[in-house]
């Protein structure tokens, strides 16, 4: 039988997904699984390469196996792409572990935040050329499918990635 996850991170690009589940795994003890990190791995390119060989219905394609398997690794802290939500099994599978108990979290954060921490949108072919309205965009045309699979809502704007880590740590011990 599989297993469930500790937590999942869920959240536009930028939103400190990647770097707060590291903090939160390292706190807990636990494995992370950054769902970006594993499609690299299973294909063997970056995702760059990915998108721009096979284009992004492939990448996606990739990413579905990757959020699939990710969420029956027990007690694992699993970090999803961006775009990972606009896949209907994906959020299917995030109802379900959510429904179970395990904190969906969704990360918050505005423009003003991201754009200091995304350097341009260099590794992100969809923010490639108008970062700021490509990031816009997608953060819009997502938000509803985010706030559909999240069972909790953590401001990530002008903190830290400890300081957000503590508030999810909170989450767990609630």
């Amino acid at each position: 039988m599989p297993g469930r996850p500790l937590l999942v991170l869920v959240g536009p690009a930028g939103a400190g997904k990647s770097a707060v589940a590291a903090r939160v795994a390292r706190s807990a003890g636990a494995a992370v699984i950054d769902t970006d990190a594993a499609v690299v791995a299973l294909d063997g390119r970056s995702v760059p390469e990915i998108f721009a060989a096979d284009g992004e219905a492939a990448f996606r394609d990739l990413e579905r196996a990757a959020v699939a398997d990710a969420l029956t690794v027990t007690g694992a802290v699993v970090s999803l792409g961006g775009g990972a939500v606009m896949d209907e099994a994906s959020r299917c599978a995030l109802r379900e572990v959510g429904e179970a108990g395990v904190p969906v979290v969704r990360l918050e954060v505005t423009w003003r935040s991201v754009s200091r921490r995304l350097r341009g949108g260099e590794g992100r072919p969809l923010l490639a050329g108008d970062a700021r309205g490509a990031w816009t965009a997608l953060a819009l045309a997502r938000a509803p499918l985010y706030a559909e699979v999240a069972t909790a809502v953590v401001d990530t704007d002008g903190r830290w990635p400890r300081q957000v880590a503590a508030d999810v740590i909170a989450l767990l011990t609630a």
